[in-house]
């Protein structure tokens, strides 16, 4: 119920499509970044609406703007003082945090869980995969989960418990450090 809340919340609070894409692109990991044609591309949306949210959020400060040849590349703006709390709120729209604390408490001997693939990448796919490394891990009960959270969320929760053969994008959300 609460978790439904929030998508209502955040939709009717950020109205715009495009900036609700952008905002995900760049906060759901600080090290994303993009430049106008790629996003638009992207998202599929003109290069005029992408312009537009890219120059707005960069004018208050939650983007920086730099140079690559002849491409001008955004990225979220760390130092804003609001990065971590729309972080948050991003990660939480995602479901994200909920995913990770459900993980934790119940399923095993948890070492990481990391984001990867599309969203690891900024991109609303509708599809969540989510990495799990651990020992002893209770696979039953996490893959029931991630159809339980996946109902929750209307997006599509994959797990997987191996590393990837391919390189692709991830965002580590836990490490055990204990270990170390």
């Amino acid at each position: 119920m609460l978790l439904n809340l929030n998508y209502n919340m955040l939709d009717s609070l950020i109205t715009s499509k495009t900036r609700l894409k952008l905002l995900i692109k760049f906060f759901v990991s600080a090290g994303n970044q993009g430049h106008l044609r790629g996003l638009a591309d992207e998202f599929q949306e003109s290069t005029n609406a992408i312009r537009k949210e890219l120059n707005q959020l960069s004018e208050a400060g939650y983007l920086q703007k730099s140079t690559d040849k002849n491409k001008i590349l955004y990225r979220a703006n760390t130092k804003n003082s609001l990065f971590k709390p729309l972080q948050k709120l991003i990660h939480t729209y995602l479901g994200i945090d909920e995913i990770v604390d459900n993980i934790l408490e119940k399923a095993g001997d948890i070492q990481e869980v990391s984001l990867i693939g599309d969203y690891a990448a900024g991109i609303d796919s509708g599809k969540i995969d989510v990495l799990i490394l651990g020992e002893d891990i209770n696979q039953a009960y996490l893959l029931l989960l991630a159809g339980k959270v996946g109902e929750k969320l209307a997006k599509k929760v994959s797990l997987s418990f191996e590393k990837p053969t391919e390189e692709q994008s991830y965002i580590n959300l836990y490490t055990n450090n204990s270990n170390i």
